[in-house]
């Protein structure tokens, strides 16, 4: 999903995009005897969501597939509820996804013998404290003495609220990144104290400024025009003039209209000099660079070459690819 009513859905696929940011969110916040079991290497992603499209809005998935010590495969489903308030049925939205997955394997090799097992992690942004049992079986209602015969699973919660800022995690990326979920459905006022925080995250993650600026604009509604100028200023000063072409061309207009005027002021509008337009393509083109070099590592020359020569339209294509990319060539389909 790439539309930018969906702000949660966004900036969590981005957040989980690496391998190292997805491997730091399990091994922080799973069970520690979990955690212990699982292998050195960074888990995968599985291609695909598993949340029914009508949910959507408040659910977002991300699966992942790694090995425990002993070599056996093992997948974490892990999902962020992004609604204002609890969902005591939660239970139910991560069986159905689990089963989703299921039936994608079974479609895949028929001859199956074996599943993986798949273990879940539930991620929570809501304004409102978690009091719902972890369990599936909260949902059956059945005698006690039923209970060791039914189905049943249980699934770590993460609130991100009451845990403090500098303690959502010792991954800078992701710590940075559950932050600003954190406070993405707060109150405006507890949005705007929090600010200060936020940037002083990103100042360990500079990488993430965009998405997570992106992310603000369309969750934090007293975010003015000023107050996103500084932040960038202070994370990416060098960048300022570029990113702020961007904002207004891309997000601006669309998210906040009242802004729309400031910047055709300021000289920042689409077409309005020449020598913008390279200012906002050199600047598009570096951080899409930065994204690809952190997640598969050195950019081989023909994608360089490519990014040089697209135009701005291409990069943000290429860009929104990149969230849920497997390989360059899922990027770059157009490949010769």
């Amino acid at each position: 999903m790439t539309d930018i009513t969906q702000p949660h859905d966004r900036l969590f696929k981005v957040l989980l995009s690496t391998p190292e940011t997805a491997g730091a969110l399990l091994k922080e916040y799973l069970p520690p005897e979990v955690a212990r079991r699982l292998a050195p290497e960074p888990p995968q992603l599985v291609e695909g969501s598993f949340v029914e499209e009508n949910l959507r809005p408040y659910y977002s998935d991300r699966l992942f597939e790694t090995r425990t010590m002993s070599g056996k495969p093992v997948c974490f489903y892990i999902l962020i509820e992004h609604k204002s308030f609890e969902d005591d049925r939660v239970g139910w939205q991560i069986f159905r996804g689990i089963s989703a997955f299921f039936e994608q394997k079974i479609r895949e090799d028929e001859k199956w013998r074996q599943l993986p097992a798949v273990l879940a992690l539930l991620v929570y942004n809501g304004a409102h404290p978690w009091r719902s049992r972890n369990e599936f079986l909260a949902l059956v209602d059945a005698d006690e003495v039923l209970h060791p015969w039914l189905l049943n699973f249980r699934f770590p919660v993460v609130d991100l609220g009451p845990i403090p800022d500098g303690k959502l995690a010792r991954n800078a990326q992701l710590r940075a990144g559950l932050m600003a979920l954190k406070y993405g459905t707060r109150d405006p006022e507890s949005q705007m104290a929090a600010l200060d925080q936020i940037v002083s995250a990103l100042f360990e993650a500079p990488e993430l400024l965009l998405p997570i600026l992106l992310y603000l604009l369309t969750t934090f509604h007293h975010l003015n025009e000023e107050q996103v100028r500084q932040v960038v200023h202070r994370v990416k000063p060098e960048e300022e003039y570029n990113m702020m072409s961007q904002f207004a061309q891309e997000i601006i207009s669309r998210a906040k209209p009242e802004w729309e005027r400031i910047f055709r002021q300021e000289g920042f509008q689409e077409g309005e000099q020449k020598g913008e337009q390279k200012g906002e393509k050199k600047g598009e083109a570096k951080i899409l660079t930065r994204l690809l070099q952190r997640r598969f590592g050195a950019v081989p020359d023909w994608v360089s070459d490519k990014i040089a020569e697209a135009e701005p339209s291409s990069l943000e294509e290429w860009s929104l690819r990149f969230v849920d990319a497997k390989s360059l060539d899922d990027i770059f389909s157009d490949k010769v």
